[in-house]
């Protein structure tokens, strides 16, 4: 199989991860026998720098000619005094607008070498895997109207937040059909008793929830729901909200399994998936090559896993990172008393060779 992508290694740590992410989709397609075909295009602050633009046309143009797009990451302190319209994030929002990609899935798994990293106790954390299932295209980030008006000192911000059935409906879709193959459970996340956004939320998703009577529903406020994923993570499955809620309540979880760098994230839905790695592009350590670039890696399996249908390629990327956390391979912000951190692209050059040692049996066991 061709694998045509467009690679948008972005601002900070982007190029970095994004870098080890693409060695691992090489590997991966020389030991099953794809091609891969790879085109880079800025987005973001270096795209500004460079084209005044934080989305430029040819990069658009690549992205929607491609088959799947991996991101590394936009922004940073360098652009906070831009206009909001030109702000590096607002070509990651337009971006995402242009694809269509209204469902962004964001696992989080506590691999069991990781429970000491975890700032949980690890009999809490042990067994987590939940999967956040986070509406893209909504709520307070895309509604109208959205300005600051009024002198300095007497300024008055308005965001917009914004849903209609029709956009609640489509994601709660995607929620239950990824619950009825895990282990059948969805909870949805809202602030009913405060906003009529997360009331008309509520209503759609119960409606919704009658056509897959194998799944179980259940409803949690959003400030309850925070509290419940350090209490008890493992106790979640698949968790479907709105846009906001579900940018932070995803990152809470990068914590709770023991680094935001372990996160990888599918958005889906759309004319072409987008996977990016849900870590910011940490300029304080950018160019340092100390990044774990494993989020960004776990994503390049989702891109095989959703874009293309390689389930076996994307096990072989999550089994491989699996392994070389087993080996006791960290990167900076995942060592504890004393191990040894690897760089970016030691970590990266891990799990290439690991992935390697499951290819290589499996392709001459294919030749006989």
């Amino acid at each position: 199989m061709i694998l045509k992508l467009t690679i948008l290694p972005g601002d900070g740590i982007g190029p970095e991860v994004t870098d080890e992410a693409v060695r691992v989709l090489e590997t991966v397609a020389l030991g099953f026998g794809h091609q891969l075909e790879a085109t880079r295009k800025d987005i973001g602050g270096v795209a500004l720098v460079r084209s005044k633009d934080p989305l430029p046309v040819d990069s658009l143009e690549a992205c929607l000619g491609s088959q799947a797009v991996l991101l590394g990451a936009v922004g940073g302190p360098a652009f906070d005094s831009f206009p909001s319209n030109l702000r590096p994030e607002r070509g990651l929002l337009r971006l995402r607008q242009e694809l269509g990609v209204f469902a962004n899935l964001r696992p989080a798994v506590c691999f069991p070498a990781l429970e000491d990293s975890s700032p949980l106790r690890p009999e809490v954390v042990r067994g987590t895997d939940v999967l956040i299932v986070r509406e893209l295209l909504g709520g307070i980030y895309f509604g109208e109207p959205r300005q600051t008006s009024g002198a300095v000192g007497s300024r008055v911000s308005i965001d917009t937040m914004r849903y209609g059935e029709s956009e609640i409906e489509r994601i709660a879709h995607i929620a239950f059909q990824l619950a009825r193959k895990r282990r059948r459970q969805v909870t949805s996340v809202d602030k009913a008793n405060v906003l009529d956004c997360s009331r008309l939320w509520r209503d759609v998703v119960t409606r919704v929830a009658k056509g897959y009577p194998e799944v179980n529903l259940s409803h949690m406020y959003v400030d309850s729901a925070a509290m419940a994923l350090v209490a008890r993570p493992a106790g979640f499955d698949v968790v479907l909200t709105e846009n906001m809620f579900g940018d932070i309540l995803s990152d809470q979880a990068g914590a709770v399994v023991g680094s935001l760098g372990m996160l990888g994230s599918a958005s889906i839905g759309g004319k072409v998936g987008l996977y990016e790695p849900i870590h910011g592009s940490a300029p304080d350590i950018a160019g340092q090559g100390i990044a774990n670039p494993l989020g960004a890696i776990l994503s390049g399996a989702m891109l095989l896993r959703y874009s293309f249908e390689l389930e076996t390629e994307a096990a072989a990327i999550e089994s491989a990172v699996a392994k070389v956390l087993d080996a006791g391979h960290r990167t900076r912000d995942l060592a504890r008393g004393g191990q040894r951190a690897l760089s970016t692209s030691e970590m990266g050059r891990q799990v290439s060779d690991a992935i390697r040692d499951q290819a290589q049996p499996a392709a001459r066991t294919a030749s006989r």
